[in-house]
């Protein structure tokens, strides 16, 4: 402890020796606005990173929805994966689903169902919602607000209709 103070004492007289200038307001105003900046630019990177991975896991459940839409015809006994996603109970969740189209399409009929227990957010109550929509030749975006009300999921399913074709897509809903 005697050594440490010892060298503080010299090492403050050494610093006498040399004169310091003294900071003018300017100085302080510029770093405090450099400080400012930084932390901002630290958030606003922590906040871009955070949605980059959201849209990547976003991203992930629309490229397991999307397909060729009404192009192929549909195999009805077809044995495929049906892609999944978790959502926490009671809090709302924007799922994207995204109908690729060769061509546009005009007047199609989309409709969601719902598995009990899952409700689209502005429409309570509803496990089937459906409207008329038209579709633009590449990929087009369904946003989906939903909210778990009770732990069960099940299988959500997009059916869109046009002329005599129709295309179901298939989403399980798991709730934690």
């Amino acid at each position: 402890m005697q050594n440490d103070d010892i060298n503080e004492q010299e090492v403050q007289a050494l610093l006498r020796d040399y004169p310091m200038p003294t900071a003018d307001a300017e100085f302080f105003e510029q770093a405090l606005a450099r400080a400012t900046r930084e932390g901002s630019r630290q958030q606003r990177n922590r906040w871009l990173l955070t949605g980059f991975g959201s849209a990547i896991a976003a991203g992930l459940v629309v490229w397991l929805m999307s397909g060729i839409l009404l192009t192929a015809p549909q195999a009805p006994d077809a044995q495929l994966t049906i892609p999944g996603i978790t959502i926490a109970l009671e809090q709302p969740r924007t799922i994207n689903l995204i109908f690729s189209s060769a061509t546009a399409l005009d007047s199609a009929t989309l409709t969601v169902s719902l598995p009990e227990g899952i409700e689209l957010v502005g429409f309570p109550g509803q496990r089937e919602i459906s409207w008329e929509t038209s579709l633009q030749a590449g990929k087009n975006l369904l946003p989906l607000k939903l909210i778990a009300l009770t732990p069960t999921g099940g299988e959500l399913l997009a059916r869109l209709e046009h002329d005599d074709r129709n295309r179901i897509f298939r989403l399980h809903v798991d709730v934690s």
